[in-house]
């Protein structure tokens, strides 16, 4: 990867609808050589995929949680379900596995206090789940933001 790469990868986090005209503009690359290097970064797995960034808000969903769960095994099938069912789980915007006292921090979106009481409901039924600990967004000051490509 070259500078070009870099800013057409730059520029498209930034603004995923620019068309290979403007970013070929952007770039001060001819629209040809710019269209194949976004094909060749879209093929290598540099782009994954292009989506449209949603106002919770505005969709009703203005509650978001960040849940901290400790299992009480850590067996492959133990894992392999929990994580299965994160997947199942809509409201669970985001899953990692984490170090420390906990095994995994999960990103929660719902519209309020008694939608996320049925999610910890679900995940209390989950009989690998030990423990659970929430944290309450009160207010974003940083989020979505591009990655630091250098």
């Amino acid at each position: 990867m070259d500078r070009i790469d870099l800013q057409i990868l730059d520029l498209l986090q930034r603004e995923g609808r620019l068309t290979v005209a403007e970013l070929s503009e952007r770039v001060s690359l001819s629209q040809s050589p710019c269209a194949r290097r976004l094909k060749r970064l879209e093929e290598d797995g540099l782009i994954s995929g292009y989506r449209a960034v949603l106002d919770r808000k505005r969709l009703n969903l203005g509650t978001t949680v960040f849940v901290h769960v400790r299992l009480m095994h850590h067996r492959e099938d133990a894992v392999r379900e929990f994580e299965a069912a994160m997947e199942a789980m809509s409201e669970v915007v985001a899953c990692h596995v984490v170090s420390g006292a906990h095994d995994y921090l999960l990103e929660v979106v719902v519209a309020d206090l008694p939608d996320y009481e049925l999610i910890v409901r679900r995940l209390q039924a989950l009989p690998m789940v030990q423990e659970l600990t929430s944290s309450f967004a009160i207010r974003s000051v940083k989020s979505g933001a591009p990655l630091p490509l250098r």
